[in-house]
């Protein structure tokens, strides 16, 4: 198999974070330039289908794009460490937080940073009252998290899943316009250190 990848865009961090945790190492990574456009060529989009980044190809040639169907397929295949829940009750409380982890926190910042940093304007039309709309609802969002990681040491569970994944790269990727947690949000702040710690944090950028 194959992993398309961008070391500089936070989704495709998503899936070498989760194959960190796992010790998946028999994938070899691909890296796209989409600051070169590469990720618009013929070729890639045979593959892909559309010009995002991440993208797995599998030993038929086929291919899985969106990092949470990745990271779902590879679940399948490498089911340890358990990422995305034991039984029906935490498989749906993780999949509940992992939305919540996207919609509110993980996409706001994505967009905020696309459309705020000066770096980005090479890949599209940026629109400063979107920045600042997404950066608003990122901050409510936090304060979400916050009262969920006052009362569980991570988001979904009483470990690491996909969740957290999903909420720290995001959370991470928005170190690029100056997003942090204001000093009040303790709890997420607590998290964010662990998981700034975690071995699998050197699978990012």
């Amino acid at each position: 198999m194959k992993l398309y990848d961008s070391r500089r865009a936070p989704n495709p961090r998503r899936v070498r974070w989760f194959m960190a945790e796992k010790g998946i190492s028999d994938i070899e990574i691909v890296e796209v330039n989409i600051f070169a456009g590469e990720h618009r060529t013929p070729d890639y989009l045979a593959k892909a289908g559309l010009p995002n980044v991440p993208a797995l190809e599998l030993d038929d040639g086929s291919a899985i794009t969106e990092s949470l169907a990745i990271c779902r397929y590879l679940e399948a295949l490498y089911p340890e460490p358990n990422l995305f829940g034991r039984d029906p009750k935490e498989t749906a409380v993780i999949e509940m937080w992992t939305r919540r982890a996207e919609m509110l926190l993980a996409t706001p910042l994505m967009m905020t940073v696309r459309h705020g940093h000066p770096a980005l304007a090479a890949l599209e039309q940026q629109v400063p009252e979107i920045a600042e709309a997404n950066r608003a609802q990122a901050e409510r969002a936090i304060k979400v998290f916050d009262r969920r990681l006052a009362e569980s040491p991570f988001i979904a569970a009483d470990r690491l899943t996909i969740a957290d994944i999903v909420a720290f790269t995001g959370l991470d990727f928005a170190r690029m316009v100056k997003f942090q947690p204001p000093e009040s949000a303790e709890h997420v702040r607590r998290w964010a250190d662990g998981m700034r710690q975690r071995e699998a944090a050197s699978a990012g950028v």
